[in-house]
């Protein structure tokens, strides 16, 4: 649809904008709230293509972790220790940063903990963990300040009712939230720091003029604004055209709710490409991207069969194995990915900033970022 601007909504809605914040996910709000808190009269808007924050924000699992050990020993297999530690420590300086701007309460924070799971045919790399499990403890304690991060918690199988998982590693200082009420406080937020929001409006295009930035709208109109922070993450190759960030699918299912669930907090398996958790009783579940790398590199929201069928199989065969629960919603989220696993909060002109490629763990390293990219963008 092709339309041109009125007077009326010119002058309400797109005048005098001093910052246009692009996407209202995790990061963007984390942006707009900060650039609010540092400079109380600056006019911010958030600048959403979908109908809510759409991309992983709102799509996600609900998972307030950073990082278990079989994900970071295969990071350091192609990232340097420092920069893996480095990110570890964003990813746990994020979720304090999360958990302050919105409240514990306001996003149903619970910290039961993160598991990895392991099968009889994995206990070579379960033995691997072990070996490695004091070193991780010494270095990643000292960032959390925890004095037993990582250990074995094989006493807790029976509990949860499992078939064919022999081995836990439970992370003790990680947690999960609820994504929903997570995100309607920090919109909340927004709403009450006078930032606006502005839904349902792609941009085509952007163009810095070195007076400032048109931003060229998918309806066919134009505004130009002084300054833009780019917050979009998945959908950040197609806006910036860049080749070092690019988006990736992740499939996720809810069960209707199971009586007597058994499982409850965060669980990883196969270095985190499958995870699920406990959710009112039900069982959420995501992940599989691993089986098919290409075919989820994808921005659109569509279905993976195959995918789809070997989680269903998961679900079926190993979490709830006398139950097979039936499932209550499928739904896909779009997450921003690279070469490494480092967020790139950078000025790419004399007007824009961006803020993206959160790595998946947008949850745990948004609110950082976002705020890191608020402040860069005031710096220039």
């Amino acid at each position: 649809m092709q339309y041109e601007l009125s007077h009326w909504e010119y002058e309400s809605f797109y005048r005098d904008i001093d910052v246009a914040v692009i996407g209202s996910g995790i990061v963007g709000l984390a942006a707009a709230l900060h650039l609010k808190a540092l400079r109380p009269t600056m006019n911010v808007a958030i600048i959403e293509r979908g109908p809510l924050p759409v991309g992983a924000s709102t799509r996600n699992a609900g998972f307030a972790c950073f990082g278990s050990m079989t994900e970071l020993m295969d990071d350091l297999t192609h990232m340097s220790e420092d920069d893996v530690l480095s990110v570890v420590e964003k990813r746990w300086r994020g979720l304090q940063a999360l958990r302050q701007l919105a409240g514990d309460e306001n996003m149903d924070y619970h910290g039961w903990g993160g598991y990895e799971m392991f099968t009889d045919e994995e206990e070579n790399i379960f033995q691997a963990c072990c070996e490695r499990m004091p070193e991780f403890n010494e270095k990643i304690g000292r960032i959390t300040g925890h004095p037993e991060v990582y250990r074995v918690a094989d006493e807790r199988l029976p509990k949860f009712g499992f078939k064919g998982a022999r081995r836990l590693i439970l992370n003790q200082a990680e947690g999960q939230v609820n994504t929903g009420r997570m995100m309607s406080a920090l919109l909340a937020k927004a709403q009450a720091a006078g930032i606006r929001t502005i839904n349902g409006l792609a941009i085509r295009r952007m163009h810095d003029e070195g007076s400032g930035v048109t931003l060229e709208m998918e309806p066919g109109w134009t505004i130009q604004v002084p300054k833009v922070l780019v917050c979009v993450n998945g959908f950040a190759r197609q806006l910036l055209q860049r080749d070092d960030v690019w988006p990736a699918r992740n499939q996720v299912l809810v069960t209707k709710p199971i009586p007597g669930l058994r499982v409850e907090g965060c669980f990883h398996y196969d270095r985190g490409y499958i995870y699920f958790r406990n959710l009112d009783g039900r069982i959420l579940l995501g992940g599989g991207r691993n089986l098919d790398f290409e075919g989820e590199k994808k921005e659109d929201f569509g279905a993976h069969d195959r995918i789809r069928e070997a989680l269903t199989n998961f679900l079926h065969t190993v979490i709830c194995p006398d139950e097979k629960p039936e499932i209550d919603r499928w739904w896909t989220g779009v997450m921003g990915l690279g070469p490494v696993k480092k967020p790139i909060i950078e000025q790419t002109s004399a007007n824009v900033t961006i803020a993206v490629r959160m790595s998946g763990m947008g949850v745990a390293i948004g609110t950082l970022v976002g705020q890191q990219g608020a402040e860069l963008l005031l710096k220039a």
